[in-house]
């Protein structure tokens, strides 16, 4: 008799050692789960844009958790949309994506908005009419691309004559972003007068990049520039310049003011490269995510374009 209401005080004594930890447990569980779908890790830009994406989590820890992953390559397509599928089933609550390609990602990311995740864009711009057949709106979180090439194509054309022959080495020729900067390029050397002989892909990468640059320069002896439409390819053309016995007569650009070709720019083997603020690409994208969780918004109410700046880097 004498145990009983002991072991009831005990019980309920223990019930109560429980209740300031409820608040905590469901404020953890109400924190949004953001997962980051990029593009090429082996690609320094996006080694960039997912070290600020990772500072920006660490210093909002109470505000959300974060999901990174990417692709082992630019045109490993597949792959990236099993890992969107993965964060379907994961259930995250939002989604960032760079995606490898403009249309064959659209059906996938249907799929996520479907299942009430908030999708942005970033990096390279979804297709308008894909998103318009499968129904949707995804918001682009990002640079003007023709905009930022103009800016470096305009540098360029400073140092080119009228009639001069030019190369242009674009990104894989499915993606927006690389078209866009293709058509800046294009822009600043139809102001200047210059000839655009050849546009090749060079995938975004530096061994295609300088097989590209290497026949181009063979094609064509009368090459004077090689607009590239990343540093990674501009990277590519500055070894195959070299091969060819042309360092400082072809003249390269490129675009994302990656680390490696601080030196290049430095010792002018580049004429200049544009800035997109790679580490702050993600957090852009993450930032407006989180203000529409925050505002309870639907994926349709989440508006259309939000540019980001570009700036031109030289010497």
């Amino acid at each position: 008799m004498t145990r009983r209401p002991h072991l009831k005080l005990f019980a309920a004594v223990a019930a109560l050692s429980l209740l300031p930890s409820l608040p905590v447990l469901a404020a953890e569980a109400a924190k949004p789960k953001v997962a980051l779908v990029m593009k090429s890790l082996a690609n320094e830009f996006f080694l960039t844009m997912e070290t600020g994406a990772k500072d920006h989590q660490k210093a909002h820890a109470a505000q959300y958790d974060l999901v990174a992953n990417g692709i082992k390559d630019e045109q490993d397509t597949a792959s990236q949309i099993k890992l969107v599928e993965q964060m379907i089933v994961s259930r995250v609550n939002a989604l960032v994506i760079a995606p490898a390609d403009s249309k064959a990602l659209v059906p996938v990311l249907k799929k996520a908005v479907d299942a009430g995740i908030l999708v942005v864009n970033i990096d390279n711009k979804l297709d308008d009419a894909a998103l318009k057949e499968k129904g949707i709106l995804i918001p682009f979180v990002g640079p003007d691309n023709r905009k930022g090439a103009r800016l470096v194509g305009d540098q360029l054309a400073k140092t080119v004559k009228k009639g001069d022959q030019v190369g242009i080495i674009e990104g894989v020729s499915t993606t927006f972003n690389a078209q866009q900067r293709t058509l800046g390029y294009q822009d600043a050397m139809a102001a200047a007068g210059a000839k655009v002989v050849s546009v090749q892909s060079g995938n975004w990468e530096i061994a295609s990049a300088n097989t590209v640059a290497s026949a181009m320069l063979n094609a064509n002896p009368n090459l004077t520039a090689l607009l590239c439409g990343n540093d990674n390819m501009a990277i590519g053309a500055v070894s195959a310049v070299r091969s060819a016995g042309k360092t400082g007569k072809v003249k390269i650009i490129g675009y994302d003011n990656i680390q490696a070709i601080k030196p290049m720019l430095a010792d002018g083997r580049i004429l200049a490269t544009a800035d997109q603020f790679g580490s702050q690409q993600a957090v852009f994208g993450i930032e407006s995510l989180l203000k529409a969780l925050a505002e309870k918004k639907t994926q349709a109410a989440m508006g259309g374009v939000i540019e980001t700046k570009v700036a031109l880097v030289t010497k």
